[in-house]
């Protein structure tokens, strides 16, 4: 069945001059062929101030070959990849790493929806090269850094959402012949999502992409990344089990049905309704199988796809929770965007909120960017074998002994924010108050618009302006998304993780750490995820 794509622009608000998504891309290929004409082969009340570290990890300490571990480092050496999703969040981190710990590393080959290769290669320089989060490896090679770059990094023209990738046969053919692992990160993360968009992409991408990784003659892993809170349990233990129609997920879902379904609504709906009934379909399909967003439904489709299409090719999937700034590495506190608890901070911090629909004893299960992106190179390296497996790992916090709990998020982020406030302006906040009824917290949350109406405008009594009404409207919309995370009782099992990390040599924890037991949550929110919170807004404000 012919696939069209449907990918579609995510959604945004516009709320006091932040934008956030509604959520946790001519000329001959310059860098094809320079690269081809070469030979290759519950709260605390209180908690201590530490000031801010922004010092850098300035240099990885490389193991010696005939270490013992995984033989990181080994593998990294010489190896290509093809990556999706690279300018995200998570994939620029990874990239970083790469090819910090690796100068040696192969080519990377980075998928781009791009309108020609001139645009392509534009994108590539500002989305990644003249980023901040690449300033350790600009120290590194100092004024031969953008040449360094330029020759690892290769930008492609394609389309997760077409056949072959949308690549040229040509290209695809030269990038077949070198890559040894292709890694899936691209992906539309928005939980309200048009169900068109997030089926071609979550869903149906992967599958495209194990398509064309079966072409490559010299592919080692098929690495995909998904997300921890793909299964629907809210309670118990998530085991890092692959999902599988018919065993794990019923077998009453078919995938091809549920594409119909949105193709045909594509083809009902126009103009101003479509967007929204799109959405709407979303949730509809999502909660009649009992996932409780689009984002988490159409993931858990897209491992389904790679669990029966993946014939013997060895297969790692990575199941993030919710990832947040870098804990270390390159730096402390780099975010790209506002992301998963993040609206809420950003709204408690302006005033707008002193209240959440949740329970402060849930799990908030976060886990820094870097100590994904550590826990995937290692995954790699200890799979490049060759064996015909599948291995899931729950790359999360919610297992060890010092959990992360919402009522904790909060009351750091109180007492950070009296200090040090997210906005210029100087606003009396007051500590989050939790609620276990949607209208209790909309009656706290009109409460409080109101009152910020009335002191602006000097005026007594009277209902919500139609600025105040939108608000309201969009904080519901916020609360009845995040409501199964604001309740969240499940711990993700991490045997697979704790396993990778006990083979690990000494020295290899160091340079690729990702054991969360280590995490000093108090540190992590007061001085280095809030401070870099901070600076993202103030990037983004001077951007819009």
């Amino acid at each position: 069945m012919a696939i069209t794509n449907l990918l579609a622009t995510s959604n945004a608000i516009k709320l006091d001059g932040v934008t956030f998504l509604s959520s946790l891309s001519g000329k001959p290929n310059y860098y094809l062929a320079r690269r081809f004409s070469q030979t290759t082969h519950r709260v605390q009340t209180s908690c201590c101030f530490r000031e801010t570290s922004s010092k850098a990890v300035t240099s990885l300490v490389m193991p010696s070959s005939n270490s013992d571990g995984i033989g990181i480092v080994r593998f990294l050496k010489g190896k290509s990849y093809l990556v999706t999703g690279a300018t995200g969040f998570l994939a620029k981190v990874l990239i970083e790493k790469l090819l910090r710990a690796s100068p040696e590393i192969g080519n990377i080959f980075l998928l781009m929806r791009s309108n020609d290769q001139k645009s392509a290669n534009q994108r590539l320089y500002d989305d990644i090269i003249s980023s901040d989060l690449f300033k350790l490896l600009k120290q590194m090679h100092g004024c031969s850094y953008e040449a360094f770059m330029k020759t690892k990094l290769i930008p492609v023209i394609g389309d997760l959402g077409k056949d072959n990738l949308g690549i040229e046969s040509e290209i695809a053919d030269m990038i077949s012949e070198e890559i040894d692992v292709i890694i899936s990160c691209a992906g539309r993360t928005t939980f309200d999502d048009r169900y068109d968009s997030a089926l071609s992409v979550n869903a149906l991408g992967p599958g495209r992409l194990l398509s064309f990784g079966k072409e490559c003659k010299k592919l080692k892993l098929f690495l995909h990344f998904s997300t921890a809170y793909v299964t629907v349990k809210k309670e118990g233990a998530v085991l890092e089990t692959p999902l599988c129609i018919g065993e794990n997920i019923t077998s009453d879902l078919n995938i091809e049905s549920e594409l119909k379904l949105a193709l045909e609504a594509v083809r009902k709906f126009r103009g101003s309704e479509e967007i929204k009934k799109l959405k709407e379909l979303g949730f509809e399909r999502a909660h009649h199988y009992a996932w409780e967003n689009t984002y988490t439904f159409t993931k858990a489709m897209g491992e389904s796809l790679i669990h029966s299409n993946r014939g013997d090719l060895p297969v790692v999937i990575i199941r993030p929770s919710i990832i947040e700034s870098s804990y270390k590495e390159p730096f402390p506190g780099w975010i790209q965007g506002i992301r998963m608890a993040d609206p809420i901070i950003v709204a408690y911090a302006k005033g707008q909120i002193s209240a959440l629909w949740g329970d402060s004893q849930s799990l908030t299960d976060t886990i820094p960017v870097d100590m994904v992106a550590n826990a995937t190179i290692a995954a790699m390296a200890k799979h490049d074998c060759g064996v015909p497996e599948l291995k899931v790992y729950n790359v999360s916090s919610s297992s060890h002994a010092n959990p992360l709990r919402l009522g904790m998020v909060m009351d750091l982020s109180y007492k950070y924010l009296c200090d040090s406030p997210l906005t210029e302006a100087v606003i009396d906040i007051e500590r989050m108050k939790f609620h276990n009824s949607l209208e209790c917290f909309l009656s706290s949350v009109s409460n409080t618009i109101r009152k910020k109406e009335r002191e602006t405008n000097n005026e007594g009594g009277g209902g919500l302006s139609m600025k105040g009404k939108r608000k309201l409207n969009y904080f519901e919309s916020l609360a009845r998304i995040y409501e199964p995370y604001m309740f969240f009782q499940a711990r993700f099992e991490d045997s697979n993780s704790t396993s990778l990390i006990q083979e690990m040599s000494m020295e290899e924890r160091k340079m690729f750490d990702f054991d969360v037991r280590g995490i000093d949550w108090k540190h992590y929110i007061v001085n280095v995820h809030l401070p870099g919170l901070k600076k993202e807004i103030l990037s983004m404000k001077k951007t819009q």
